[in-house]
């Protein structure tokens, strides 16, 4: 069957671009057949992955980074929203490349291509957060937070975007109250952030929910507060080896859903990408065993 291959030009900051014609010619070098689509606006990718998914294309392959990936998962899960989908196929683009990093596959163009061509394929979990679906993290608070200075810093590139952007997130200080309840836990209190793991790392470097597992039905959720600037930035250095689960400011939890409320309202980013600058309730659940994605 043809491939649908959804290119995103914008990857690391429209480096993607100028990739292209490496991008197809690895893929013809590992004998694909493909149609290749390229989205012109940010928020077309998700249409290109419903109507790919709809006419049929097998496997269809996200080119770009982590909010690339998100995105065609969200059109496929449009197309079909019980059963499981895919195969998808990753061509990793972008800054961190988050999904591949996390599920040990190739960076490399033409090995990731091979891959693709070999067609074998894991079934993952995937997690939902309000009306988004997504394959590696989620977060309400400080951490999309930290996506709003990422998006607005152009002149930094690469995955040290995303440290400065951290720190000029904890020099914000930022507070929100929240109630939390899932499966078997419930919390009301002061909250710096909340992360939500399908998969531990996020960001290239920040180990979020270091005990995340991809196929294991669930969840997991990081729920932290540090009442100073000076207590947050010791919680960084940790948050990067992924032991900051030890200090007492931080629990880490597992669960098939979690329901938040917040006040004041938080933004909520969802594989990287904003999806909401303003919420006070969120829904998050568990989607077990809902993604074939094609692995060496």
């Amino acid at each position: 069957m043809t491939a649908k291959v959804i290119y995103n030009p914008y990857a690391a900051r429209w480096n993607a671009l100028r990739r292209k014609p490496e991008v197809e010619q690895t893929l013809q070098a590992a004998g694909i057949e493909y149609d290749l689509v390229q989205s012109e606006t940010p928020d077309q990718i998700v249409d290109l992955a419903e109507t790919a998914a709809r006419e049929g294309f097998s496997p269809i392959i996200a080119a770009g980074g982590d909010g690339t990936f998100g995105e065609v998962v969200n059109g496929l899960h449009r197309a079909d929203q019980e059963g499981v989908l895919g195969p998808l196929g990753i061509l990793p683009l972008g800054t961190a490349n988050d999904l591949p990093v996390n599920l040990k596959m190739p960076l490399d163009l033409t090995e990731a291509a091979r891959a693709i061509a070999g067609g074998k394929t894991r079934r993952i979990d995937l997690g939902k957060a309000n009306d988004w679906v997504f394959d590696n993290n989620s977060a309400v608070g400080l951490e999309p937070l930290v996506t709003i200075y990422n998006i607005q810093m152009v002149r930094l590139r690469g995955v040290i975007r995303y440290l400065v952007a951290a720190l000029r997130a904890i020099n914000q200080k930022p507070e929100w109250t929240m109630s939390l309840e899932w499966d078997d836990g419930r919390y009301e209190g002061p909250v710096s952030l909340v992360s939500v793991g399908n998969c531990p790392i996020t960001g290239g470097i920040f180990h979020m929910a270091p005990g995340a597992d991809p196929t294991d039905g669930l969840l997991t959720f990081v729920v932290g507060y540090a009442s100073t600037r000076r207590r947050m930035l010791g919680l960084l250095p940790k948050v990067v080896r992924g032991t900051h689960i030890h200090d007492p400011a931080v629990q880490q939890y597992h669960t098939r859903r979690l329901a938040i409320r917040s006040a004041p309202a938080t933004p909520l980013q969802v594989d990287g990408e904003l999806r909401g600058t303003d919420l006070t309730t969120i829904q998050y659940k568990a989607l077990p065993a809902r993604l074939d994605i094609i692995v060496p």
